[in-house]
């Protein structure tokens, strides 16, 4: 196979998808990165659509081995963000002409967390007449939880799977009985069934992944509909017993740094070409591995941004890996970097639009 043929199919199928994702050589990686970025202009034009991002708590049940705010970590200051801040995070971002927000926390199903997030929804809505989209970021809760938060008005749920490999996803997770991957795979389904835009994604680099597990993620995409994706490279932290392995093993030079990130890239430039008409992020974790992170995502494909909103003093205590980008800097700072950011790649923002997914749009139909 060559880089044209590969280029020239309209369907690409697992064969395809791998070779793609293994480009290396840099002329091969930047016309595979330019036919993405054309992709994305074609589908979903070239305009990045903000969520502005408020991490409200990092209380977790869960113990995930790769993540900062594992229930373990007993380095992580707890938080849990004052509901008259939340809301008024909101009402800046609204201000501010960000079409969405996203509103981001640690797992927790205990019927008060439920409620809370139900009652932030509600309120969040009222905000300039119902002019902010909304999406959540909660983990699996239960099909009613679900379907009351929608009711209130979220209309996007982001859950990644991480991976669409069962195996490889138990040795991310303790054999407890919470960490289940069917378990995560059924939230999918049931979001879907409700209405929601369905988000999800993966990590990209993980110890004992495959391009084949890779190019298997793009058609597990394909497979539940998903409206929108949002995915990144795997970026170690310290304090979690993948971090800490992948440390012992020399696995996190430099190079093995910039493996993950160009791999990260290629995830998303395939997955435009693959799923044409989808939103995908361009998230924080590319940024982790370069300065300039996130205009390469958009350059390779992405159309979604996510600034943060999370209050300054909270934003040191969200880290789900280490080096995230923006901890020390305000919400006006982060919206004037990415604006720099987006013009820089040739995209406009998209302000004050909520910048729906145009798959999700065509597939209601």
């Amino acid at each position: 196979m060559t880089l044209d043929e590969a280029l020239s199919k309209t369907v690409l199928d697992k064969d395809d998808l791998v070779f793609l994702l293994g480009l290396t050589d840099p002329r091969d990686v930047q016309r595979l990165h330019d036919a993405a970025y054309a992709a994305k202009c074609r589908h979903v034009g070239n305009v990045a659509y903000y969520r502005g991002l408020i991490e409200f708590s990092n209380i977790c049940v869960k113990n995930c081995l790769y993540c900062g705010i594992r229930r373990g970590n007993e380095n992580v200051r707890r938080f849990d963000t004052p509901r008259e801040d939340i809301l008024a995070m909101a009402r800046w971002c609204h201000e501010q002409g960000y079409g969405s927000v996203t509103l981001q926390s640690g797992e927790r199903t205990d019927a008060a967390f439920a409620e809370h997030v139900e009652g932030l929804v509600r309120d969040i809505k009222k905000i300039g007449g119902g002019g902010l989209g909304i999406t959540l970021c909660a983990g699996e809760q239960s099909e009613e939880t679900y379907r009351r938060w929608f009711a209130a008005g979220a209309h996007r749920y982001l859950l990644r799977i991480e991976t669409s490999r069962p195996e490889l996803y138990a040795a991310l997770h303790p054999g407890d009985g919470m960490h289940v991957w069917k378990n995560r795979y059924n939230c999918l389904r049931v979001l879907g069934k409700i209405g929601y835009q369905v988000g999800t994604g993966v990590m990209i680099g993980l110890p004992g992944q495959t391009l084949g597990d890779l190019a298997d993620d793009i058609l597990f995409f394909q497979t539940i509909d998903a409206a929108m994706i949002g995915m990144g490279p795997y970026v170690v932290h310290k304090d979690t017993p993948v971090g800490q392995a992948v440390l012992a093993s020399g696995e996190n030079s430099d190079e093995c740094r910039q493996k993950r990130l160009l791999l990260g890239l290629n995830m998303i430039a395939v997955t435009r070409l693959a799923l044409k008409d989808v939103n995908i992020a361009a998230t924080t974790a590319l940024q982790a591995l370069h300065p300039e992170g996130r205009e390469l995502g958009l350059k390779a494909g992405a159309n979604i941004l996510m600034p943060i909103v999370t209050l300054p003093r909270f934003r040191r205590d969200y880290q789900l890996y280490e080096g995230k980008p923006c901890i020390n800097e305000s919400s006006e700072d982060c919206r004037n970097c990415l604006e720099r950011r987006v013009r820089s790649a040739g995209d406009s923002v998209g302000w004050g639009r909520w910048g729906d997914s145009p798959h999700f749009a065509r597939c209601s139909q």
